[in-house]
């Protein structure tokens, strides 16, 4: 994790699309998708394709600045050259705040994932081992989470394909009886589960299962050739979109929609529904795998990012200490506390956790996807179609902020996000009095060090030429 690993470590782009599909696929699609068919029914294809669309165009905008100009710190760096000091410091806290949110909304869905085999256990016991587990990934520094990351997109990416043919299988009736289960959608109630604001107030949990192509910003400052950082996005984000779109629609046929329940995987629900339990232990499995594979991921990526703003100044400089073998200890130590605070609001409101934290969280993280495309219409000499995509990217990502307003469920979260905001809004505006204090008294310093020189260079050249 340190810069001395990140600098031996060189990407080639579809390592780094790899590295993606481990980052990306996590709880976020495979639980909360579920809180997405509850809100649209058969219409969550559509929000997951307007969600896809409004993605890419953000990841496009994030790789076309790399390809451009490399940074280490990747966007919270173009945030500054667009806009200065005061976005690059609100656009790294609001990322931190909304990383430590979704590390308590993963731990929370692998905590109802576990508790599928074991319903008597609480949810914190679980949350707090995976918790520790994920710390024990994170230390070993960035070759490790490659690794770790990369396995793990394998086996998701296979996983969702196996879901993905056995669901043809029965519902071609090559397995079992003829058509036991197709569940095509049976009127308007179906398609559009709360009319057509359902897709609306959806959207949000469409956008959040695509979290962490932030992740792949920060390790794409890594690649070979920064300029394929485009094709990179575009190969993983393209990949990850097919494999939601074809699996949800497969589940949904599989399962009748009254049966898919917010509190549990919609794959898990359509394979109970048609009764293979042996592979619903092993889906199960994997959820799990999947879920900590996104829990790593941030842990690396708000870890990571810590250091970074310590680094710059922006934090406590404690917070960018290195250890010998170049870990930020301190900055995953500030982590933990925020895993350990996710794990109390887990113990103590257990029901409307995930979707409350899974909204602010997701939340959020739009807020700094917007950042990404106003640094990026700054930096970047766009074409009209470039126009058109950050618009694109903007109005979706503002459609999924607006739509949590007029859901009950989401509308805690949504003042959260604000008061949040708010907070960090509140102290940028005093930090810039203290940076404007600090560029001043730099300033005279400089002009007072100027002056001696000057002083001093006129005094030897007396010495030197008497006659002056």
């Amino acid at each position: 994790m340190g810069e001395a690993s990140a600098n031996k470590a060189k990407l080639t782009w579809w390592q780094l699309s790899l590295l993606g599909m481990g980052c990306t696929t996590g709880t976020g699609f495979f639980l909360g998708s579920a809180i997405a068919i509850e809100k649209s029914g058969f219409s969550v294809l559509i929000i997951f394709f307007l969600a896809a669309f409004g993605t890419y165009f953000v990841f496009d905008a994030l790789a076309n600045m790399i390809a451009q100009h490399s940074e280490k710190g990747s966007y919270r760096t173009y945030s500054k050259k667009a806009f200065g000091h005061w976005a690059a410091f609100s656009h790294g806290w609001i990322y931190w705040l909304s990383e430590i949110l979704i590390l308590g909304s993963q731990l929370t869905a692998l905590g109802l994932f576990t508790k599928f085999w074991f319903p008597n256990l609480p949810l914190w016991v679980f949350a707090a081992g995976y918790a520790v587990l994920g710390v024990l990934i994170v230390l070993l520094g960035t070759k490790g989470f490659e690794s770790v990351e990369n396995v793990l997109a394998v086996v998701k990416a296979a996983a969702i394909l196996m879901f993905v043919i056995l669901a043809i299988l029965v519902i071609t009736g090559v397995i079992g009886k003829v058509d036991p289960h197709m569940h095509s959608p049976q009127g308007m109630s179906d398609i559009f589960a709360d009319g057509y604001t359902g897709l609306w107030t959806g959207l949000i949990y469409a956008f959040f299962a695509f979290a962490g192509i932030e992740v792949v910003g920060l390790m794409a400052a890594d690649l070979k050739n920064p300029k394929e950082a485009p094709k990179s996005g575009k190969v993983m984000l393209t990949t990850v979109a097919l494999l939601y779109i074809i699996s949800l629609g497969m589940a949904l046929l599989l399962a009748p929609m009254d049966k898919f329940d917010p509190n549990q995987s919609p794959f898990i629900t359509a394979l109970k529904d048609i009764r293979y339990t042996g592979i619903v232990h092993v889906f199960n499995g994997v959820l799990i795998i999947a879920g900590f594979s996104g829990l790593v991921a941030s842990l690396f990526s708000v870890t990571k990012m810590m250091q970074t703003i310590a680094k710059d100044g922006d934090a406590p400089k404690v917070f960018a200490k290195m250890s010998k073998r170049k870990i930020p200890y301190m900055s995953l130590l500030l982590t933990i506390a925020g895993m350990i605070v996710s794990i109390v609001i887990a113990l103590l409101l257990p029901k409307k956790v995930y979707e409350y934290i899974t909204t602010a969280g997701g939340l959020m993280l739009l807020y700094t996807w917007l950042y990404i495309v106003f640094a990026s219409r700054k930096l970047l000499k766009l074409t009209a179609w470039g126009h058109t995509k950050s618009i694109i990217a903007i109005l979706l990502i503002l459609a999924a902020i607006s739509g949590t307003l007029f859901d009950e469920s989401s509308r805690p979260g949504f003042y959260v996000s604000v008061g949040m905001l708010l907070v960090i809004g509140l102290v940028t505006l005093l930090m810039r009095k203290k940076w404007k204090k600090d560029d001043d008294d730099s300033n005279k310093k400089a002009f007072e060090s100027l002056d001696i020189q000057s002083i001093f260079q006129s005094l030897l050249d007396k010495d030197r030429n008497p006659a002056k």
